[in-house]
């Protein structure tokens, strides 16, 4: 069974401001370029190498409503990283309706 735990908008403002975890967006190239939460890294999920996951941080997944996360969770553990289990409800959608700045 797949674990999932969701971090909210507020956690994951307070998590990247104290640089605690990794936040990976796994939007295409072309959507994270037009506009992404900062500090985010980009492992779009068409080409998702759980592998190529940090490892030194927890890592927390983003896209645009939150539905491709679960998608790159189950890849994770399937392949066998269990320490990936954590999604950004609501992601872009969230982050963009509070009105937080984005990098382009």
């Amino acid at each position: 069974m797949m674990r999932v735990d969701v971090m909210s908008l507020e956690d994951v403002q307070k998590a990247l401001a104290a640089d605690t975890i990794h936040l990976v967006d796994v939007r295409e190239p072309h959507e994270f370029a037009a506009g992404h939460i900062p500090g985010a890294l980009n492992m779009p999920l068409s080409a998702f190498d759980p592998a190529g996951l940090p490892t030194d941080k927890p890592v927390v997944l983003s896209c645009r409503s939150g539905a491709r996360t679960l998608q790159g969770l189950e890849m994770a553990q399937a392949a066998g990283r269990a320490d990936v289990h954590t999604h950004f409800q609501g992601s872009m959608n969230a982050w963009l309706a509070a009105g937080l700045p984005v990098e382009k």
